[in-house]
């Protein structure tokens, strides 16, 4: 059983393409979400999401509903959101405050950790076997980490230990906390959401790609290079979104000296190609408070690492230097929900915390110059593996060399890609998995 299988897999990644079903095949998927996304370490979410006890925040895991909620010990649960009598949705909010949780069918309440608390009209369960005190009526808890206030949840009792799946690549969550001067970091207000009309893999697969700047964003740089011209000629200032868009005008020779660094486990980052640094005095006074809160030498350390992205297999991915977290969702074989967050610098000036709120709706928001043309181009690339015909998808650029923990590679190197499959494949084929 195990060679056929090994044999199957083989017919879906190679070394350097992998067969167009693994993003069209709802078979493929429905393994995907046991064997990856159960088995995996997913983000849930952030600390600061739910600051005081009976605080929840509701999201999903392997497309199981779930609550993040504190407890009065200060410590945080991830509680799967599915009463245990007849499995209705307990919370619907996506975020709130209770002290149980109570099903709104037939009134069942939880203490926040998940133990049953009563039943209405418990007389009717006598001589049934039912216990209020048995652990297995209570809410089930998912395995968690909790990173520098970074939440991660997994399903499956087997899988990668959590230090072992973060291992190096925890860099990148180091340095958004380092660069708060109060050495913390919140979640700053809502979310964008988009549902994007691809596979959750052709999205990953994008994030380090330094190929198709200049040729899906030429519209959007165009506008900005006008724009830049008449600022400049009327203010002699560029404005901040402008100088945002104008990042993807790189040169490929420019982005050919970024480099991606891959990570066991699928992960992965790449170095930054926009500056966050700026001369004037917004900057001038955010860094006097980060030298404050950390000293020179570590301010400048901390800085000094400039990640455009780390993306974290399979659900997860950051923007350190402007706060950014992007949370993936698989929903269907070709739809994905893609949510984004910014962070808040605890400590930092508000007028610094707002920049990276002015990121994150000139690149990230839906309606931006930049989003479209992503969405689009991941839209074409759906249509086209579904069409099937034994169509097999490159992943050849600069394939010279390994593809696995601590390999090295540039943004025009399809090298991050070959390594999430080596991933994909180690998921998708251990035993303990079938």
């Amino acid at each position: 059983m195990r060679n056929r299988e090994a044999r199957s897999l083989d017919d879906l990644v190679r070394p350097d393409a992998v067969n167009a079903r693994v993003y069209s095949d709802p078979a493929l998927f429905r393994t995907e979400m046991h064997n990856i996304f159960t088995r995996s370490w997913n983000y849930v979410g952030h600390a600061s999401q739910v600051p005081a006890a009976g605080d929840f925040f509701h999201t999903q895991v392997a497309r199981r509903a779930v609550i993040m909620m504190r407890l009065d010990d200060g410590d945080i649960r991830v509680l799967r959101n599915r009463c245990g009598h007849r499995g209705a949705r307990i919370v619907t909010a996506r975020n709130g405050h209770c002290n149980v949780l109570r099903c709104p069918y037939h009134g069942w309440t939880y203490h926040p950790d998940g133990r049953l608390k009563s039943i209405p009209l418990p007389d009717g369960y006598a001589d049934t076997g039912l216990d209020v005190n048995d652990p297995g009526q209570r809410l089930p808890a998912l395995r968690i980490a909790n990173y520098r206030g970074f939440v991660f949840a997994r399903l499956s009792r087997t899988g990668p230990a959590f230090e072992d799946w973060l291992g190096d690549a925890r860099r990148a969550l180091d340095n958004m906390v380092d660069r708060a001067p109060d050495g913390e970091l919140e979640v700053a207000g809502g979310c964008l959401r988009a549902i994007q009309r691809n596979n959750w893999k052709v999205y990953l697969e994008n994030l380090h790609d330094g190929m198709h700047p200049a040729v899906v964003h030429q519209s959007s740089i165009a506008a900005s290079q006008a724009q830049q011209r008449r600022a400049l000629a009327e203010t002699g200032e560029v404005p901040l979104p402008v100088q945002i868009v104008q990042g993807n005008a790189q040169s490929l020779r420019e982005l050919g000296a970024l480099e991606v660094s891959c990570y066991a486990h699928g992960h992965s980052d790449m170095r930054g190609f926009r500056e966050p640094r700026s001369n004037d005095t917004v900057f001038a006074d955010y860094q006097a408070a980060l030298e404050a809160g950390q000293g020179t030498d570590n301010a400048t350390a901390t800085l000094d690492l400039n990640i455009h992205n780390a993306n974290f297999y399979p659900n997860f991915s950051v923007h350190p230097s402007f706060m950014q977290v992007r949370v993936l969702f698989p929903l269907a074989v070709n739809r994905t929900l893609i949510e984004h967050w910014t962070l808040r610098l605890k400590g930092a000036p508000d007028a610094f915390n707002r920049r990276n709120i002015v990121y994150a709706n000139t690149v990230h928001s839906p309606s931006s110059l930049i989003k479209p043309d992503d969405l689009e181009m991941y839209r074409r690339v759906q249509d086209g593996v579904t069409e099937g015909g034994g169509l097999w998808i490159s992943n050849h650029r600069r394939g010279d060399g390994e593809a696995g923990d601590g390999a090295h590679s540039s943004a025009l190197s399809e090298q991050f890609i070959r390594n999430q499959y080596g991933a994909w494949r180690d998921y998708m084929d251990a035993p303990d998995a079938r």
